[in-house]
């Protein structure tokens, strides 16, 4: 990665459901924050001010010269690096980009432009935990969510107004982005987040040389409360929120799958993902 680089893009990268968007609301707030203008938290469905997504539709349209449903998977593949280094060289700086792309080839290219990225913050949550949110985040069963978690290589539709995405498995998508630490990789636990938001926070921001003041920290973090991210969406809505979830912020919980898991269910997950699991603290005693 572009180590030296005082410009491009920083990924805020997990699978779906590890707290992505409670990184980047935080993120948000912390700048908000340390420029004087948090008068209230960030608002969820402003947050593209700082922060995007590389697979809205339009900039692939305009370099295809065709709308989404005319273009196909290799064509989209072929451009999403340009689409990439065109958000690094808009970017006033660095350019916080979310993704769930798992680190990996996607017709023969990787999914992730090197040549434009400075870093990646990536985030990690319990598979036990990542089934019940995904299938809610689906609006499927919990069944079929730990099956798409345990497909290799598995994709996104192309939707009406975004390219795909590349998920493969849980297993995957984790070691892909954590197999070799890396100074310019910041990975963070969801469950961390949680239990000592002042610790695991604190240390991204300032892997970020951010240096908050603790009283700076503390107001971020408590602007970025999953209370609030939830009585917003509560109250205006929330513009990412798929149409079959019946709510993006539902729980914001850990350890779920003790009360919602039947035993074949853990067994499955286990079975399909331990290595990662181990890695990362997760097998259950």
């Amino acid at each position: 990665m572009a180590q030296d680089n005082p410009r491009g893009i920083i990924w805020l990268a997990s699978y779906p459901k590890s707290g992505n968007t409670w990184t980047r609301n935080f993120l948000h707030n912390l700048t908000n924050v340390l420029s004087g203008d948090a008068e209230d938290t960030q608002d969820i469905n402003r947050m593209n001010a700082m922060s995007t997504w590389e697979i809205a539709g339009p900039p692939y349209e305009k370099l295809l010269g065709k709308s989404l449903d005319q273009c196909s998977r290799e064509e989209i593949a072929s451009v999403r690096h340009e689409v990439q280094r065109q958000i690094a060289d808009t970017a006033n700086g660095l350019a916080f980009v979310k993704t769930h792309h798992a680190l990996v080839m996607d017709r023969d290219r990787p999914t992730i432009n090197f040549d434009v990225t400075s870093g990646a913050i990536y985030i990690v949550r319990n598979p036990l935990d990542v089934a019940i949110s995904f299938s809610h985040h689906m609006g499927a069963t919990i069944d079929r969510a730990i099956g798409q978690m345990a497909t290799l290589g598995l994709e996104t539709p192309v939707a009406e107004k975004s390219v795909y995405e590349v998920y493969s498995s849980w297993s995957q998508h984790v070691e892909s982005w954590t197999r070799k630490p890396h100074r310019t990789i910041y990975v963070m636990r969801y469950e961390d987040m949680l239990d000592d938001p002042e610790t695991t926070f604190g240390v991204l921001a300032n892997h970020l040389l951010l240096n908050p003041s603790p009283t700076e920290l503390r107001q971020a973090i408590d602007l970025s409360s999953f209370e609030r991210l939830q009585k917003q969406e509560q109250e205006q809505g929330f513009r990412e929120k798929p149409k079959a979830a019946e709510k993006f912020f539902r729980s914001g919980t850990a350890n779920q799958w003790k009360n919602e898991l039947s035993q074949e269910q853990i067994d499955r997950i286990i079975n399909d993902h331990h290595t990662q699991m181990e890695r990362f603290g997760y097998m259950p005693s």
